[in-house]
Parts: C-alpha cells; sequence; structure tokens
C-alpha cells in the first residue's frame, strides 16, 4: 500500500503568499507610513517645541500689556514715561551730564 501525501494545489500557496504581502505591506505602512508610528512621534516633538514657543509668546505679550498699561490714561508711570522720553526723543534733564 502506497500512502499518498496530499500536496498543496497552487490556490492555496497563492491565497498564503498574498496573505503574507498583504501582512507585511500593511505592517509596513502601520510603522512608517503617514499616518505611522515614527510620523506620530516626529509631530508630538514639534507639538512640544511650538508648546514652548507659545509660552514665550505669552509671557512677552503679558510683559507688553503691563507697559501698556503703564503708559495708560488711567495709570500713569513716570519712570517709565521718563525712560521712553529719553530713549526716544533723546531728552535729557537740566541738571545731567552727558558722557560719550
Amino acid at each position: 500500500m502506497v500512502n499518498k501525501r496530499p500536496r498543496a494545489s497552487l490556490g492555496s500557496l497563492a491565497f498564503f503568499a498574498l496573505a503574507l504581502v498583504l501582512g507585511g505591506y500593511f505592517t509596513f505602512s502601520a510603522v512608517q507610513g503617514p499616518y505611522g508610528l515614527f510620523r506620530r512621534a516626529v509631530i508630538e516633538a514639534e507639538a512640544e517645541g511650538l508648546r514652548a514657543e507659545l509660552t514665550l509668546i505669552e509671557a512677552d505679550v503679558q510683559k507688553m500689556e503691563n507697559l501698556t498699561r503703564r503708559l495708560s490714561d488711567d495709570y500713569l508711570d513716570l519712570d517709565l514715561l521718563d525712560e521712553q522720553a529719553r530713549e526716544v526723543l533723546g531728552l535729557i534733564r537740566a541738571d545731567e551730564i552727558v558722557i560719550r
């Protein structure tokens, strides 16, 4: 009696090859594609940098708002007004000596 072993058909071999190729493709896309894990890491690093930049800009805005409030009609800071007049207009007081 001869033991006959069933051979894999060409169709099933093609099916498993196609499944392997598709699995590899989707795995590659999930890791390195435009919406993959590496792209997500880049976007998160960029977002962290932008958050730090936003914090600096907000600090600058608060500083400018403070200076604006100090020069407003409701609140006049004479020291700041004196500093601005000296810087912008080049004014000095009569009792000062200018050294260049």
